[in-house]
């Protein structure tokens, strides 16, 4: 497992003084590319090979959000490739190795000229070694959004909002439809699947779905095509 050590800053917290989701999510993407760059298999690699692996779904289980400058330790690695897809673990831990949150991830290898999937190279299948995977409970990729639905104003895409590949980033989504939710909503679990990137100037119109057991969000453009679908529960 891929590790490195942090510490929870204040401006990661939410008003419980605690770490926020979005930034939880953020601490595992950091963890996996740390990962790819100390690998040599970073951002400039991809771009030397014309690829791009784009995120397609995210599970975050919580068990416990560490307070303001409590110490943790981030890991990862992946645990299967098939095909264009790669497989990953995340997990962050206290400083007594108690678990505090831990996710499974599908990435989708692209590449950027042709925009099409594209196989692991085989300096990356030998470079990442597997392990084999997290015990929780891994949910399907598909999220099924039911329930009383309401359409809400959109939001324009800002440059905040976009990474390096000029499209928004998939944690900006999840940060967007947390600002849907009721204020005193506990997330114990967070799933998002991505289906068409957004870019600069695009809206965004927020489908919330008032699901039996959580609460859920779709991102679409004008003709209702989602951008990403976000769901939030409060129990794992």
């Amino acid at each position: 497992m891929y590790q490195f050590d942090s510490r929870i800053r204040y401006s990661e917290s939410d008003s419980s003084a605690r770490l926020s989701l979005r930034a939880l999510l953020d601490y595992f993407q950091d963890c996996s590319t740390f990962h790819s760059e100390d690998l040599g298999l970073g951002i400039d690699y991809l771009k030397e090979k014309h690829m791009i692996w784009l995120m397609s779904y995210w599970q975050i289980d919580v068990l416990q959000y560490p307070d303001v400058c409590q110490k943790v330790t981030i890991g990862t690695f992946p645990y299967d490739f098939k095909g264009c897809f790669g497989f990953r673990n995340f997990c962050m831990t206290d400083e007594n190795g108690q678990m505090l949150a831990k996710a499974n991830s599908m990435w989708t290898l692209m590449n950027t000229q042709s925009m099409t999937p594209e196989r692991p190279t085989e300096e990356m299948i030998a470079s990442y070694v597997t392990e084999p995977k997290l015990e929780m409970e891994y949910l399907p990729r598909k999220i099924k959004l039911t329930g009383e639905q309401e359409v809400l104003a959109p939001v324009t895409v800002m440059r905040h909002h976009l990474d390096s590949n000029g499209h928004v980033n998939n944690g900006q989504y999840v940060a967007i439809a947390c600002d849907f939710l009721p204020q005193d909503f506990a997330i114990r679990r967070m799933r998002a699947s991505y289906h068409k990137s957004a870019v600069l100037a695009d809206a965004m119109y927020p489908h919330v779905y008032h699901m039996e057991d959580g609460i859920g969000i779709a991102l679409c453009n004008e003709a209702g095509e989602a951008y990403a679908n976000v769901a939030f529960y409060e129990t794992i």
